[in-house]
C-alpha cells in the first residue's frame, strides 16, 4: 500500500539495515517523516547511532522509553511462560503489546497517520479493496507470523516499505545510499532482551529462578532419570537432556503441575492437531470450519488443516498430516496462499 503525500508518517528506527532502508524509501517519496527511536532495555541500541542516521536522513526524532511497559508485557511473561512449562513468543507479544501498541497509541496523539517499521511482510488490497496482511517476497526473511496478532482495524494505517524487497536488495540499497547502519543489528525476531548467555540465564537473574529438580519419565509414566528444572525445557527439545539410549529422546511433554518432563521418540512428538485460543483474525471472523495452512512455529513450512471456531475466542485445528513438536505458548498463524488470516496461542497439541 501507498500513502498520499501530506500524511504524517512515523518510522520506528532500530539503528539497523532494515529500519534504514525503510525510512530512506519513504523519505524518496516525499512523505511528511519523523523517526522514532525505542528504548526497551539497557542494552537498546545507542541513541548516538541513530540520531546519526536520523542527521543523515534529515528527519526529526523522538525517542520514547517503554523500559516499564516492555518489561511488564514482554519480559514478565517470557518468564511467566517458562515457569508454566510453556515455550513463549516474546516477539509475537511485544509487536502486538508495544511497537503496534503503546507506541502506535503514543503517535496518534501527536497527529501521525501512519507508523512504518522495518518488517519484511506486505500491506496490500485484497480484491474486495481491503486492506490485509500478507507475506514478505523475500520469503526466508518473512516476519508476517510475528503480525498476526496485530489487529484488523490497524492495518489501514501500517506501511511496511521492505516487503517487497529481498534482503540482498536491502543491502544493495544500504550500500549505495551510504546510510550510516551496522548490518549486524541483531534482527526484530531474535531475542533482542539477552544480549549473552542463554535464556535459562537471564531466567534466573530475571527471577532468582534456581530449577526445582523433577523427573524424566516416558509416555507411560516410567522413570528415566532427573532434570534440573521445567522451565530449562521446550516441546522438541533433543539436546542436553543427557538420557543415554539407543534411539535420541526429545521433551514431547512439560507437566509443570507434577514437576515431570516427559520424554519420547521422533515419532511421539507427531500430534494431529492443536486447539488455539485468543484467536485474532485478519479477515472476518469465519462462522464455521474453513481451510488453511497452519504455521506453528516460525520458519514451519506450513501445513494444509481444518481450523473449527470453538465459539470461545479458540479453534481446533486438524493437520492435514502429523506434525513433529506442537509446543503450547508458541504462536499459530493461518495463510490462505501469502495472505494472513488471523492467529492464536497453542493451547495444547490433540492426542
Amino acid at each position: 500500500m501507498s500513502v498520499s503525500v501530506g500524511r504524517k508518517v512515523a518510522i520506528a528506527l532500530s539503528g539497523g539495515v532494515d529500519s534504514a532502508v525503510a525510512a530512506a524509501l519513504l523519505q524518496r517519496q516525499g512523505l511528511d517523516l519523523l523517526g522514532v527511536h525505542l528504548r526497551l532495555s539497557p542494552s537498546a541500541t545507542p541513541q548516538d547511532r541513530v540520531e546519526a542516521l536520523a542527521q543523515y536522513l534529515g528527519i526529526p526524532l523522538t525517542g520514547l522509553d517503554l523500559q516499564t511497559e516492555f518489561a511488564r508485557e514482554v519480559l514478565d511473561y517470557f518468564v511467566s511462560e517458562y515457569a508454566r512449562g510453556r515455550t513463549p513468543n516474546p516477539c509475537v507479544r511485544c509487536n502486538t503489546a508495544i511497537k503496534f501498541g503503546h507506541l502506535w497509541e503514543h503517535l496518534k496523539k501527536s497527529g501521525v497517520t501512519h507508523l512504518a517499521t522495518g518488517h519484511y511482510a506486505r500491506i496490500d488490497l485484497d480484491d474486495h479493496g481491503v486492506p490485509g496482511l500478507f507475506r514478505g517476497v523475500d520469503r526466508r526473511k518473512d516476519q508476517s507470523y510475528f503480525l498476526s496478532r496485530l489487529p484488523l482495524s490497524l492495518l489501514p494505517n501500517l506501511l511496511f516499505p521492505l516487503g517487497r524487497m529481498t534482503k540482498e536488495e536491502v543491502r544493495r540499497f544500504s550500500h549505495e545510499a551510504g546510510l550510516p547502519v551496522r548490518e549486524d543489528q541483531p534482527e526484530s525476531m531474535e531475542l533482542c532482551f539477552i544480549p549473552t548467555g542463554g535464556y535459562q540465564e537471564f531466567l534466573q537473574a530475571r527471577r532468582g529462578f534456581e530449577g526445582s529438580p523433577g523427573d524424566f519419565v516416558d509416555s507411560r509414566g516410567r522413570l528415566l532419570g532427573r532434570h534440573r528444572g521445567v522451565e530449562s525445557y521446550t516441546v522438541g527439545q533433543r539436546r542436553g537432556l543427557g538420557i543415554p539410549a539407543r534411539e535420541p529422546f526429545y521433551v514431547i511433554d512439560i507437566q509443570p503441575e507434577t514437576n515431570r518432563v516427559v520424554l519420547g521418540h521422533r515419532e511421539e512428538l507427531l500430534a494431529p492437531g492443536l486447539i488455539a485460543t485468543g484467536m485474532n483474525w485478519l479477515i472476518p471472523p469465519p462462522a464455521g470450519e474453513i481451510e488453511a495452512a497452519a504455521v506453528i512455529r516460525y520458519r514451519h513450512p506450513g501445513v494444509r488443516a481444518r481450523i473449527t471456531p470453538r465459539g470461545d475466542g479458540s479453534v481446533q485445528v486438524a493437520f492435514e498430516t502429523p506434525q513433529s513438536a506442537v509446543a503450547p505458548g508458541q504462536a499459530v498463524a493461518f495463510y490462505d496462499g501469502d495472505r494472513v488470516l488471523g492467529g492464536g496461542w497453542i493451547e495444547a497439541r490433540m492426542q
